[in-house]
């Protein structure tokens, strides 16, 4: 399985949309902000978190690279910032070594 920080990095995006990202984990909310960008009535767990903010993060930026009008740049990066504050709240990974 590849780890997270593996996946964030391969993540090619605009570099203005990951800035404006890392501005926003400051003022991250998990409680308040997490239940709007999922839209679920409670809280998920942080690894199940990161796997919808995953699959939606892929979803708007394929909406975003296909130049499709119902783009929300807002959402994207709201998306963004969860996923990076989200990635914050999991353990190191444990490395094996000899």
């Amino acid at each position: 399985m590849t780890d997270l920080s593996t996946v964030l990095n391969a993540l090619r995006r605009p570099k203005i949309l990951i800035r404006a990202a890392r501005c926003g984990v400051a003022d991250y909310r998990r409680e308040r902000d997490l239940k709007r960008i999922l839209r679920q009535s409670r809280v998920a767990a942080p690894g199940q978190a990161i796997g919808s903010l995953l699959a939606e993060e892929t979803r708007l930026e394929a909406t975003r690279a296909a130049g499709d009008a119902t783009y929300s740049i807002q959402r994207h990066v709201a998306v963004l910032t969860a996923l990076l504050a989200e990635a914050r709240l999991l353990p190191p990974p444990v490395v094996s070594g000899a």
